[in-house]
């Protein structure tokens, strides 16, 4: 094999950087088990379904024509860079075989390609030699309908961008975001555009944040219609539903918190590696994502107390529940004492052998049920 940096026929450097290629091998061989490896091998259809959704290279900004593969855009790309030239590749959900070859290509360090390939990661920004990682957390609102106990509100996945000098690789998982309208306005901003890698991950992070926004104005919706049930004049609402919601806020709560902190880097006046404008545009977006986590910790007390309100209106039912039972209680034990008294069959009781005896205790034990009753209603117990 030859050597790193030598020279081509046509007398131009290799472009393709070789620095990580072993620990890639290696993050691969471990992430494929023994058994699995040799398997695919094997089956392997002849067509592979590939997770490559685009590949474009940009050249002062503009969108160069032509279908590219990644590793022949990348040695354009290398062979432009006075003109401010690079590529983006667009990924979704790729296999670990594909991701190890594009890392290879790209230079990529074996921590990166397994948080691209696994998409388990918090919001995070991370260096690794020339090249940026940032992930982030995508959400959207899927509620639909009236809120049950199992009814997904918010739904979560995650895009990881991998900023090189001459390349930005985006990973794509889940359907929460979709990036080829990013891309489609992004084509259309030239200047943006010419400023380089750095402008596609602006412009990923603001959707990301934009949809935050509308998740966050979705939810509230929600969070006053669950607040008008519990605290409605016949309300009915079951804790099981504001448990449910409180689950989908945290769920949403866990995707944007942590982004704050890669954007505060990002919007620093010591970072270098973002380009001055480009830090102007994160401050825009770091904004945005200010107000989205102010409205998410308010939903958070809201729902807090809403939940704290709907356990103290069961407790209320509860007591009413035992006055009335109490009540009832009452007007039945003058019954019961009377019935007791002359069921206990003495010789000796002078209304035994009186004529209207019967009667007249009947309507006794009735006006003092009926006494008891209009006690107890004029007091709120029934």
């Amino acid at each position: 094999m030859a050597d790193e940096g030598a020279p081509r026929a046509d007398g131009v450097a290799r472009p393709l950087a070789r620095t990580w290629a072993a620990p890639v091998r290696r993050a691969m061989t471990k992430m494929l088990s023994p058994v699995e490896a040799p398997a695919r091998r094997e089956h392997t259809p002849p067509s592979v379904r590939s997770s490559i959704v685009d590949c474009a290279l940009y050249i002062d900004g503009e969108r160069q024509p032509g279908t590219w593969h990644y590793a022949e855009a990348l040695a354009a790309a290398r062979r432009e860079k006075q003109r401010h030239a690079f590529v983006w590749l667009g990924l979704h959900e790729p296999g670990a075989a594909e991701m190890a070859d594009i890392a290879e290509t790209y230079g990529l360090h074996e921590l990166a390609v397994e948080d691209a390939v696994k998409a388990e990661q918090r919001p995070k920004l991370e260096q690794f030699g020339e090249v940026s990682s940032l992930v982030l957390r995508t959400a959207r609102y899927v509620g639909e309908g009236e809120l049950t106990e199992t009814s997904e509100v918010v739904e979560t996945g995650q895009v990881m961008l991998l900023i090189g000098p001459a390349f930005v690789i985006t990973v794509r998982h889940g359907d929460a975001c979709r990036l080829t309208p990013v891309r489609a306005d992004l084509e259309s901003k030239h200047d943006l555009l010419a400023q380089g890698p750095w402008s596609v991950a602006y412009a990923v992070t603001d959707r990301v944040v934009d949809l935050y926004v509308e998740v966050a104005d979705q939810v509230e919706v929600d969070l006053d219609l669950l607040e008008a049930e519990v605290f409605g004049r016949h309300s009915h609402g079951r804790i099981q539903r504001i448990y449910q919601m409180k689950r989908e806020l945290v769920e949403f709560k866990r995707a944007v918190m942590p982004l704050q902190r890669p954007l505060i880097t990002l919007t620093a006046q010591v970072n270098r590696d973002v380009p001055k404008e480009i830090r102007r545009y994160f401050r825009d977006v770091q904004d945005h994502l200010t107000r989205t986590v102010e409205q998410i910790n308010s939903y958070d007390d809201l729902l807090n107390s809403v939940l704290q309100a709907r356990l103290a209106q069961v407790t209320v039912d509860q007591n009413n529940d035992m006055r009335k039972i109490a009540a009832w209680a009452a007007i039945a034990a003058v019954w019961t004492a009377i019935a007791g008294i002359y069921g206990m069959n003495f010789t000796h009781m002078p209304e035994l052998t009186w004529t209207y005896g019967y009667p007249v205790v009947l309507a006794l034990m009735l006006s003092i049920s009926l006494g008891l009753y209009r006690f107890f209603r004029k007091n709120g117990w029934l």
